[in-house]
This record gives structure tokens, C-alpha cells and sequence, in this order.
């Protein structure tokens, strides 16, 4: 079982940090303002202010300010400001033991996409969904509601959203897991390393080359890790390059391909990604999956 964190109630303490890129303090004095209207109370990582090259601080400084957070009891719920580059580096200088004894929500998407898989690892739920960096972003405010919901009930409503001709129809029930595909890539191999098996895989990716996302999809086969899902749910891939000799494959086509050969249902176009909306979604929680040419739902399960 993939445990959730206790549900947030008011006054509750929540922190903000940037675990990866510098992020600009006028996202963090706007989400502060959003979280404090959710009867919240925010406290922000020392690093909050902190730049050293494109990072919020160097190595040292982002271990040190995550793991204070990590350790603080009263903390109920870790936000990061934002992604980039720059969790991997620190990951595993992290030291989780308090955390297993007094879990807490930890909410990101992108680059956290490594946070929420040393948490499924260690048997606990965390928060794909919308960072300070997106409060301010133009219909942003479903995605905010959905996650101020999820964390005050620890449940969703029911993700529905329109179909696509290449989806692959079917039914299927499971945990959750997945991600930021580069980042999923990345974890294998490593101590967070993941298995999909009987799971409900989601991706996403945003400014990559076609053919690296089709690197990236054969490595997932290679790895076992598209043999035996439940389900696949293809998120927003945004902003995607060609080459100069083209590729010849749009995202459908490069991810039908790898998973053709198997007998599980497969959807476009969920919102989950670089993009907005960008609901969010409890990686480890229990779903079912009910995938049509006209639409998609995803409904979350009672553990």
C-alpha cells in the first residue's frame, strides 16, 4: 500500500522551496497570498532568495534547506516553487527517516518528478500538480481549486476530458505512477528506479527533440517498464522540436509504436504537464481508467 499524508486542516504550516531553479520572488509572494487565502500558514525554505548560477543556491545550500523542512514536524505539506534542473543533485543527500515517521505532501511536477518517485519508493503518496511558478498563469484557477481539494480531502473529482482518435480504448484499474518522461528515464538505474507493472503509467515532457522522446520511450520499453501496465495516459508534450531532416513521427505515432505490441489502454491529451490546465494527481494513489475515442475519465479509488 502507497500511504497519503494526513489531509491539511486550517492553520496548518506549509512551506515553499525552490529545490532546483532560482524562481523570481514575485511567484512566491503571489503564492503565498493563495495559500494564506486557503487559511493556511506558509513558511518559505532558506534558500528562497538564494541564485547561484541558474539554481537556487548551490548543492549544499538546497540539502540544507530541504531536509530543515523534511525534519520540521509542524510542516504539513512541502510545495516546490518550481522545476528546472537541479533535484537529482541533491536527492540523494536527502535523509527521508524523519519524514517516514511524520509524512507529508509534497507537491511538484517536472523536475520533482525524481521527489515523487523516491516517495512512491518509500511507500508514500505525493502531489503531481501545479508549482508557485503556474499561481499567477491564466486559467490557472480549477487546477489551484482541484489541489486545495486534494489536500484538505485527500481526494479528486473525477478528471474527465475530450478523446482522441488514436486512443487506444479499454478499462483499467491501479495505482498511479509516472511523471516528467526525462525524469522517469533518468531514475532508472538509480536508487529511485521504478516499476510500472500493474500500474497506471502518465507522462509528459515539454521543449525536447522527437527523436529523443523516442529514445526515451524505447529505453522504457528496454527497461520492462511498458510490458506489463495496467493503462498509459499521455499528458502534454509541449513545446516539441524536430530535426532539420524531419523525423517522421508525431508524439502519437512515437508512443503507439513502443506500445502496440501490448493489450492495455492508451490516451492523448490529459491535463498534466507544461501547460494549463495542469490538475493534480496523487502519484501512488488508486484509480480506475475508462478510455474512449470521444472521451477519457480517470477516477480515483478508495484505498
Amino acid at each position: 500500500m502507497i500511504k497519503a499524508p494526513e489531509k491539511l486542516v486550517k492553520d496548518d504550516l506549509v512551506a515553499i522551496i525552490p529545490p532546483a531553479k532560482a524562481i523570481d520572488p514575485v511567484y512566491i509572494s503571489h503564492a503565498v497570498g493563495i495559500l494564506e487565502g486557503w487559511g493556511l500558514r506558509v513558511k518559505l525554505s532558506d534558500n528562497i532568495q538564494s541564485k547561484q548560477h541558474q539554481y537556487a543556491g548551490n548543492d549544499d545550500e538546497r540539502i540544507s534547506s530541504f531536509q530543515h523542512l523534511l525534519d520540521d514536524d509542524e510542516i504539513k505539506c512541502i510545495i516546490s516553487a518550481r522545476g528546472g534542473y537541479g533535484t537529482t543533485r541533491i536527492i540523494d543527500q536527502l535523509d527521508f527517516a524523519r519524514f517516514m515517521k511524520y509524512p507529508k505532501w509534497i507537491v511538484g511536477y517536472s523536475d520533482i518528478t525524481a521527489l515523487l518517485l523516491k516517495l512512491h519508493r518509500l511507500g508514500f503518496q505525493g502531489i503531481h500538480g501545479p508549482m508557485p511558478i503556474n499561481f499567477s498563469d491564466e486559467g490557472v484557477e480549477e487546477s489551484l481549486n482541484r489541489l486545495k481539494n486534494l489536500l484538505f480531502s485527500g481526494y479528486i473529482e473525477p478528471i474527465i476530458f475530450a478523446g482522441d482518435h488514436q486512443n487506444v480504448p479499454g478499462k483499467a484499474r491501479g495505482r498511479i505512477i509516472g511523471g516528467n518522461l526525462s525524469l522517469l528515464v533518468n531514475s532508472i538505474g538509480t536508487a529511485d528506479d521504478f516499476s510500472a507493472d500493474h500500474r497506471i503509467l502518465f507522462i509528459e515532457d515539454v521543449d525536447e527533440y522527437y527523436f529523443r522522446i523516442d529514445r526515451m520511450m524505447v529505453q522504457l520499453k528496454r527497461s520492462g517498464n511498458l510490458s506489463h501496465l495496467s493503462g498509459m495516459i499521455v499528458g502534454n508534450f509541449s513545446m516539441m522540436h524536430d530535426n532539420e531532416d524531419p523525423f517522421g513521427a508525431d508524439i502519437q505515432k512515437i508512443i503507439l509504436d513502443q506500445v502496440k505490441e501490448f493489450k492495455y489502454p492508451v490516451c492523448f491529451g490529459a491535463p498534466f504537464g507544461h501547460e494549463i490546465p495542469n490538475f493534480p494527481i496523487p502519484v501512488g494513489g488508486s484509480f480506475s481508467l475508462e478510455v474512449k475515442k470521444d472521451n477519457v475519465i480517470l477516477r480515483q479509488l478508495e484505498d
